[in-house]
């Protein structure tokens, strides 16, 4: 240290400047400095600690230190980050190494790093927790080893036990959080699980601060949110909320610690931050962060490497219930009612909406509010099974009512309609996932519903459409919304969710028993888009006849033009394939199915490229030159579109629109399953799917009956 200090006192701030812009360039062209490691770690552990030289005190503005140190403690991480990345020669890599052996081992800068978080620099404060972030890291993955910096330890437990809002508990909230995202995308569970271990207690006091169990909002936070700190720190807060919650997801069967279940355990707290708040971009992520516990989707956008195994840890179902239940409190005591919801951001900002103004809310908000309402419901009638009969069918109605007046109050434009089940598709938007999330949960609690009332009660489907939740309905407006295109369903198939796979599965099953329910909803579907002017009074049950809703103004959701979306796989790529035509069968006396708008429709053909997905990518390459056929669909199988002329009556478009995308996406699943590449074994989707043909084409023989 003797030999540092007089070092330290040898260089200029012009020189140390010199020194950090030399490693920098040496840094980028892969090679080393000409000056020695100790040099270059001593002009670095200055610029940290602020030390200015005695010949300048006095003549070197405060802005030059300032300075010195961001440079030193940007080099510091990306020197680190590049050993952990080992991306550098060997050379570069052995001198780097012997920088932070020196840095770290003989003079301790971790201390000084610590000691940064709570300047008033914000940018400093940041950058030094980068800087800690990265060498933690890196010594974990270089020992493979949890064995961590004490100083670093206990320098955030001694914050989190004792610290208010502030720059010092956000570096350390933002470090920890980064920290533990870069162990889970690597697939470092286990040592990830021994860390989580040692911040345990120290975290679950944390919490007990910012998210009181059994105080209100505004006692438990009466010493925060008059900060000026607050809003950040409890952000920060919540993304290490999201990163445990992930966590938890990943440990599979093994142990979960407490600190891991905080967002179940603290639900009720989060409910109350989202109503209880001043400020909306607190309320959006504390929302946020519950609306993907729910789902099991924590961490969904950080690319990890390693999925959920499919096992949870013993307490996981309790949680999920405990969550459920307290969601479905809180409704119940009208927290739906101080949910706040601005207008749709936009270039400009974002503002109130009041009244009747013709600005877009915020469908974000919405979308998590309904999600989280839906899947808490589910749960709910998963939890209770088919006891309770018919007062849990109104329970479960009481609901939804709640959640379509909600969404209502919030946009009158955007649910002028009658028809409830079209809720869910206007607020997804082109949010695809969301859609399918809750066509699956609205899926499970419309099962629920039949269950109570008797599988054949043929109010069944009445009720389902007046509480917004009719199966086919939502089936329909996820079609439409993919524009009936058989590649987009291809797509959801063979992604790595299997949210769609599920759903797609299990509302078949019910479709190939309620095929006149069906029936009558495309019925209802079509009519609704061609009348968009005119009310109607429709009838839908069971028996073929459509439900009594009046549908006013424009259509139910607005007619998706066949627009140019990107696929998974590029499909029309392939050296085999071709422009594919679709050519209208016509009968005898040449009357067409459709109008030419409706052909033109149906007949184009989308030409899109995009990302190949991970999924056996090399036969799925091969593969695409079998999504196009020489003789379209529509020619082979002129009996799908005749329908309408055998029965004398107009073909319902709805109708044929789908039975065509099931076909075509069965023709194409069985060439896949032929060649083998498709990702996993399709035999009971193809079942299935070939059991909804068989109603197709049974439907069409009743009608030519009759």
């Amino acid at each position: 240290m003797a030999l540092t200090a007089c070092c330290r006192e040898g260089y200029t701030i012009s020189e140390r400047f010199d020194c950090l812009a030399d490693v920098y360039r040496c840094f980028a062209m892969g090679s080393c400095p000409s000056r020695s490691a100790a040099d270059v770690a001593d002009v670095i552990f200055s610029g940290v600690c602020a030390l200015v030289p005695r010949e300048d005190r006095g003549s070197v503005a405060a802005e030059y230190t300032v300075d010195l140190t961001r440079i030193s403690l940007t080099l510091l991480e990306k020197m680190t980050s590049c050993l952990t990345s080992q991306s550098q020669p060997p050379e570069v890599t052995l001198y780097f190494t012997e920088i932070l052996r020196m840095l770290f081992q003989e003079m301790d800068v971790m201390l000084q790093l610590v000691h940064q978080f709570k300047t008033e620099d914000q940018i400093i404060s940041h950058l030094a927790a980068k800087s800690v972030s990265a060498s933690v890291f890196y010594h974990i993955i270089h020992h493979k080893s949890v064995t961590v910096n004490p100083v670093w330890q206990q320098k955030f437990v001694q914050v989190f036990n004792s610290s208010s809002p502030g720059l010092e508990l956000d570096a350390c909230l933002w470090s920890l959080t980064e920290v533990f995202k870069r162990l889970l995308k690597g697939a470092h569970q286990e040592i990830l699980g021994k860390l989580v271990a040692a911040f345990d207690l120290s975290l679950c006091a944390l919490c007990s601060k910012f998210l009181s169990e059994r105080k209100t909002l505004t006692q438990s936070l009466v010493d925060f949110t008059s900060g000026q700190h607050w809003r950040t720190t409890f952000c920060l807060l919540l993304d290490l909320l999201e990163v445990l919650t992930a966590s938890s997801l990943m440990s599979g069967a093994g142990i979960c610690l407490k600190s891991q279940r905080i967002t179940h355990l603290y639900s009720s707290a989060l409910l109350s931050t989202v109503s209880g708040t001043s400020d909306y971009f607190v309320k959006k992520r504390a929302l946020l962060l519950l609306k993907r516990a729910v789902l099991q989707q924590a961490g969904e956008d950080w690319n990890l490497e390693v999925l959920s195994s499919g096992l949870k840890y013993e307490h996981f179902s309790s949680d999920m219930s405990t969550l459920a239940e307290t969601v479905l409190t809180a409704v119940t005591a009208n927290w739906l009612e101080s949910v706040q919801v601005e207008s749709a951001s936009f270039f400009g900002g974002t503002r109130h909406i009041t009244g009747y103004e013709g600005r877009k809310p915020d469908c974000v908000i919405l979308r998590a509010v309904s999600l989280l309402l839906l899947k808490s419901v589910e749960l709910h009638v998963q939890t209770a099974g088919g006891t309770g009969a018919v007062d849990s069918a109104s329970e479960v109605y009481g609901y939804l009512q709640r959640l379509w007046a909600f969404m209502r109050q919030c946009s009158i434009q955007l649910f002028e309609s009658t028809h409830l089940c079209c809720c869910v598709s206007r607020v997804s938007g082109e949010q695809d996932d969301d859609m399918i999330e809750a066509a699956k949960a609205l899926l499970s609690i419309f099962l629920h519903q039949r269950l109570c009332f008797g599988l054949d009660d043929p109010a069944v489907l009445e009720t389902a459409c007046a509480s917004g939740c009719n199966p086919h309905c939502h089936f329909l407006f996820l079609l439409q919304s993919v524009s009936f295109d058989h590649s987009m369903l291809l797509d959801f198939l063979i992604s790595t969710e299997t949210c769609f796979l599920e759903y797609f599965v299990r509302y078949l099953k019910y479709l190939t028993v309620d095929w006149m329910g069906f029936t009558a909803a495309c019925r209802t579907f079509s009519m609704s888009h061609s009348h968009p002017s005119v009310q109607e009074t429709l009838t839908c049950s069971s028996h073929g006849d459509i439900s009594a809703l009046p549908y006013k103004g424009q259509p139910l959701v607005e007619k998706v033009s066949l627009i140019v979306r990107p696929h998974l796989v590029e499909y029309d790529s392939s050296e085999d394939s071709s422009q594919e035509t679709m050519e209208i069968s016509e009968d005898e006396s040449g009357a067409s199915v459709f109008d030419k708008g409706t052909l033109s429709a149906l007949a184009m053909k989308q030409e899109t490229t995009g990302p190949q997905i991970s999924i056996k990518q090399r036969q799925l390459s091969d593969s695409r030159g079998l999504l196009s056929k020489s003789k379209s669909t529509l020619e082979r199988q002129p009996q799908v579109l005749n329908m309408a002329t055998l029965s004398g009556k107009v073909t319902c478009e709805t109708y044929v629109k789908t039975v065509l995308c099931l076909s075509e996406l069965r023709e194409v699943l069985m060439r896949l399953q032929t060649k083998k590449l498709f990702p996993y074994k399709p035999s009971s989707l193809l079942k299935l799917l070939e059991q909804v043909q068989k109603c197709s084409q049974q439907s069409q023989l009743s009608r030519f009956n009759k």
